[in-house]
C-alpha cells in the first residue's frame, strides 16, 4: 500500500466505523457519578455497555467540585456509593473519607471504568431519539465539541439509561416531565410553591433602585421583575445553579484571581449595599460557605442574601437548547470570576474582606485542562420526570413509607433560593428580597420509590431515570445528593439487567427480585 492509500484508508476507516450503528445491552447517557456508577454495575453484571458524556470529564458534581459530601446520614449510603467514599478514604490512607479533592474523585471514576473496561464516547450529546412500539429503539449523538468535526453516532440498544442531571434523554423520549415548582395543594406539601422565607435573605433595608428611593431610576443589576405571589404558589422558577470552587490558600499551589476579559463591577453592587446594613465580620461563613478539603483546598458555596448563587439566571437551563446552555454556563462562570475579583479588588470593600480574599486562587493542579476552574456548574435542578410514582414532602417525612424502596435518602428538604425580587413592607418601602430558600429536615433515612425511576405505564418500556427522577420540587431538594444519585444508579443498572433478563418492560420487572439482588451486592461491593 502506498502512502497515500495508506493516508486515505486511515482518514475513511474511523468515518465507516462510525457509520455503523453500536448494538449493546445497556446505553447510558450522562458520565455523572451515577452514570459512571450504573455503567461499572451493568458491565460487571455481564451486560455490554456503552457511556456517553457530552463534557470531557467523569463525575459531574463528585468531581467538580462538590468535595463536601451531604450526607445527611451515612446509614443511607450504601453498596458502591459508599465503595466509592471507601476509594477515596484509601487515597487519602483512611477507612472512607468524605471529604476529598476533585482530582481525585476523578481518578477514582476513572478506575470504576478502568476496571469493568466500559467504552466511554467523551463529547457527545444526544441528537435524536427513535422510539418504536413504546420502546427507545435508537439514539443518535453529534459531537459536542466546537468544531463539530466528528460525524453523528448511532446506539442501539435493549435498555436506556439517562444519567445526566438535564434529563435530556428522558426528554426526547417523549414521557412525561415537569419543570419548576408545583402548587402546596398539588400533592398536599406545605413546603412546595413559593416560599418566602429568612434563610439565605438580604438585611432590612437593602434599596432595590439605581438611585436610593427612586423607582424612576431602575433597579441595580440582579433583580428580577415578579412580584411576590402568595406561599405555596405553582410557577416555572428554578433553584439557583452556581460553581462550587476549589480554591486553595498554598501560595506554592495558588493561582492569583485576575480581572475577567468582561468584567462589570455594577453586577456586584447588592453585595456593597448588603455589606453596609450588616457588615461581616470576615468572608468565609458570612459571605461564602467554605468548607475545607485535603491540601489546603476548598468546596465553596452559596452563603448570605448575595453569593455565589446567580438567582434568576437559569430558567431557560434545563429545556435550553445547547448553545443556550453553553451561554448560560459562560454568565455563570464569568459571574463567579467577577465576584471574587470584585471582593479581592475593588476598593468599596471592606478592607479585612478585601485581603481575606486575596489569600486565594486557583489550585494549580486541579482542571488543568480548563484554565484551573471547573467545568461543571452545579444544576442542583432541572427536569424532573413524572412516572409511575412521584416522591414527595410525606415520603420525606415518612409519613407515607414505599413499598418497593431501592435506595435510601435522609438529606434536608433543601432548595437554595428561586427569586430575587422586590418586596414593599406595611411602610409602602421597597426592599431587595430572596425567596424560595427551605433547609428543613429532622428525619431520618427514608427509601426511594423504584417506580420513581420509571415512565408511567402505558409509555416507554426501556429507560430508567435516576438522576431527574420522579419527585416533587421540595421532595427532589431532599433526594439530589451525589451519594444517594450513585445509590439509585446502580439500582437502575441492576433493573436494566432484570429486564433484559427476563425480556419484561422495566415497569413489569420483578420488584421483590431487583430488592434482593441490590441487598445482596450491597454486601460484596461496600467495601
Amino acid at each position: 500500500m502506498n502512502r497515500f492509500c495508506y493516508v486515505l484508508f486511515l482518514l475513511c476507516f474511523p468515518i465507516h466505523l462510525y457509520s455503523q450503528p453500536l448494538t449493546v445491552d445497556v446505553c447510558i447517557y450522562g458520565g455523572t457519578s451515577a452514570g459512571v456508577i450504573a455503567a461499572y454495575s451493568a458491565k460487571k453484571s455481564g451486560k455490554s455497555v456503552v457511556l456517553i458524556e457530552p463534557g470531557r470529564h467523569l463525575g459531574g458534581m463528585s468531581s467538580g467540585g462538590l468535595g463536601a459530601t451531604d450526607i445527611g446520614n451515612k446509614r443511607a449510603i450504601t453498596g458502591l456509593s459508599r465503595n466509592f467514599y471507601k476509594r477515596i478514604g484509601r487515597h487519602y490512607g483512611k477507612p472512607e473519607q468524605w471529604t476529598f479533592e476533585p482530582h481525585v474523585a476523578e481518578a477514582v471514576f476513572n478506575q470504576y471504568v478502568r476496571e469493568a473496561n466500559v467504552p466511554i464516547w467523551y463529547s457527545y450529546q444526544l441528537a435524536s431519539v427513535k422510539t418504536v412500539n413504546q420502546r427507545i429503539e435508537e439514539i443518535s449523538v453529534e459531537s459536542a465539541s466546537a468544531n463539530k468535526s466528528a460525524p453523528n453516532r448511532v446506539i442501539r440498544a435493549k435498555q436506556f439509561i439517562d444519567c445526566s442531571y438535564e434529563g435530556d434523554l428522558m426528554a426526547k423520549s417523549g414521557v412525561e416531565f415537569t419543570v419548576g415548582r408545583e402548587s402546596a395543594t398539588q400533592y398536599n406539601e406545605p413546603l412546595n410553591g413559593v416560599q418566602f422565607r429568612d434563610k439565605h435573605q438580604f438585611p432590612d433595608g437593602v434599596d432595590p433602585y439605581v438611585m436610593p428611593g427612586k423607582p424612576e431610576s431602575g433597579m441595580i443589576w440582579g433583580i428580577g421583575t415578579a412580584t411576590l405571589a402568595p406561599n405555596g404558589t405553582a410557577d416555572q422558577t428554578v433553584q439557583a445553579y452556581n460553581f462550587r470552587l476549589c480554591l486553595t490558600d498554598n501560595p506554592a499551589n495558588r493561582i492569583p484571581i485576575t480581572r475577567p476579559g468582561d468584567y462589570d463591577s455594577t453586577k456586584y453592587e447588592l453585595l456593597l449595599r448588603q455589606i453596609a446594613k450588616k457588615m461581616p465580620k470576615e468572608l468565609t461563613w458570612n459571605l461564602m460557605h467554605f468548607v475545607m478539603m485535603p491540601n489546603r483546598k476548598t468546596d465553596i458555596n452559596n452563603c448570605g442574601g448575595f453569593s455565589t448563587d446567580m438567582i434568576g439566571a437559569n430558567y431557560d437551563y434545563p429545556n435550553a437548547s445547547y448553545a443556550r446552555r453553553a451561554e448560560i454556563i459562560r454568565e455563570h462562570e464569568q459571574y463567579t470570576k467577577g465576584l471574587f475579583y470584585f471582593i479581592g479588588h475593588d476598593p468599596r470593600m471592606p478592607k479585612h474582606l478585601r485581603d481575606e480574599m486575596l489569600q486565594w486562587g486557583y489550585p494549580k493542579d486541579e482542571y488543568t485542562d480548563n484554565k484551573n476552574f471547573s467545568p461543571q456548574l452545579y444544576i442542583r435542578e432541572g427536569r424532573r420526570l413524572v412516572g409511575e410514582y412521584v416522591m414527595t414532602q410525606a415520603n420525606c417525612e415518612g409519613k407515607v413509607v414505599v413499598p418497593d424502596s431501592i435506595g435510601m435518602a435522609a438529606y434536608t428538604m433543601d432548595s437554595h433560593n428561586c427569586q430575587r425580587l422586590v418586596v414593599k413592607d406595611a411602610n409602602g418601602v421597597a426592599h431587595v428580597r430572596n425567596e424560595g430558600d427551605v433547609q428543613v429536615g429532622g428525619f431520618p433515612p427514608y427509601p426511594v420509590s423504584y417506580r420513581a425511576l420509571i415512565p408511567k405505564r402505558g409509555s416507554i418500556q426501556n429507560l430508567l431515570v435516576p438522576v431527574c427522577l420522579s419527585a416533587s420540587h421540595i421532595a427532589y431538594g431532599s433526594i439530589r445528593m451525589e451519594p444517594v444519585f450513585m445509590v439509585l444508579g446502580q439500582s437502575a443498572a441492576q433493573a436494566a439487567c432484570l429486564a433484559i433478563d427476563s425480556q419484561k418492560s422495566v415497569q413489569d420487572i420483578d420488584v421483590l427480585k431487583l430488592q434482593q439482588l441490590i441487598k445482596s451486592q450491597n454486601k460484596q461491593q461496600a467495601n
